[in-house]
């Protein structure tokens, strides 16, 4: 199974070319594309596949070649009011989330700064990561505007990257590690569209959670490291509300108490997260599930999260969402 957006290269069939590449012949391939959630959604379908028996061990590769200025979301016309008033490019979205938090709960722009402050951190010790620099939350607050509240060092980078996962039955497994670590469960939600939602509403993270909650029978408390579609910071934010770990409202002074750190009760991208590690948005999916996996593992060094047993992946694509829970 093989998630990708787009980008360079190739327009077509990546993963038939790949497997060709490396001399695989006669094995089924699929290639998944749902935007930013590509790879995360090419995991829940090899999943499903194993559970159904039709496979025993499942190959899932998110890779992406990006080109500068890939933040589009449609198409540009002088009848697209959005493309006119410059809201279809995703910062100026998350940037209208952020307002309206801001103004119905009172939210700073130093909470969402400090996500940033937060995630740069975390990815001073993560090998992977696309940049390992810290920063000050003086440098985030005063860079670059690009759309209020979100400052350039609030954007993921435009990045260039690949990710791989082995997924196999249980009885496989056995034979194969001692460390397994387990999908427990899974749900996708499509965006929501419609004139009747009031403010920010309840996002379909926020529906797909609860169902990912029932299937795996944990509540909100019971996960220890959570990887979250953090894009822009105001991701963060919102999301740890819609996954019920705090009050609609209570993010950002959540963050900025130190809610999500390493050492937080709630751990958010311990790798960095998109701000960070980066963003290659057909592996993206892929590289949240990695990072989950080192920490229930007990293998992520400097940024590990102490008894981390169950996992939780967030990750979305244009308004549509995948959550997975993992556990040790």
């Amino acid at each position: 199974f093989l998630g990708r957006v787009g980008g360079s290269g190739p327009p077509v069939g990546v993963g038939l070319r790949m497997f060709g590449e490396l001399g695989q012949h006669g094995l089924p391939i699929t290639n998944v594309e749902l935007a930013c959630g590509s790879s995360s959604r090419a995991l829940m379908l090899a999943a499903d596949s194993i559970r159904a028996g039709s496979a025993d061990v499942a190959m899932v590769i998110g890779v992406e070649k990006m080109e500068r200025g890939m933040l589009q979301v449609g198409g540009v016309g002088a009848t697209n009011y959005a493309s006119v008033m410059g809201l279809n490019v995703m910062p100026a979205a998350y940037g209208m989330m952020a307002q309206r938090h801001m103004a119905d709960y009172g939210t700073k722009p130093e909470h969402f700064a400090q996500v940033s402050v937060k995630s740069h951190r975390n990815a001073v010790h993560n090998p992977f990561a696309q940049y390992r620099i810290a920063i000050t939350l003086e440098e985030v607050l005063g860079a670059r505007m690009v759309c209020d509240p979100i400052t350039l060092y609030q954007c993921c980078p435009t990045s260039d990257g690949a990710s791989a996962v082995i997924l196999t039955s249980e009885k496989f497994a056995r034979t194969r590690t001692t460390s397994p670590v387990r999908m427990r469960a899974w749900a996708g939600g499509s965006p929501m569209y419609t004139s009747g939602r009031e403010g920010l509403g309840e996002g379909p993270t926020e529906i797909v959670a609860r169902k990912v909650y029932e299937k795996a029978g944990i509540d909100p408390k019971d996960v220890d490291v959570t990887q979250v579609h953090d894009a822009f910071t105001p991701g963060e934010i919102l999301t740890i509300e819609e996954l019920g770990y705090v009050p609609h409202g209570e993010g950002g002074p959540f963050v900025w108490e130190g809610g999500t750190e390493i050492t937080g009760k709630f751990p958010v991208n311990t790798d960095g997260g998109l701000l960070s590690r980066g963003h290659p948005m057909g592996a993206t999916g892929g590289a949240m599930v990695t990072e989950i996996v080192r920490q229930l593992r007990g293998e992520a060094g400097a940024r590990q999260v102490a008894a981390a047993k169950v996992g939780l992946v967030q990750n979305a694509g244009i308004g549509g969402v995948n959550v997975m829970v993992f556990e040790k």
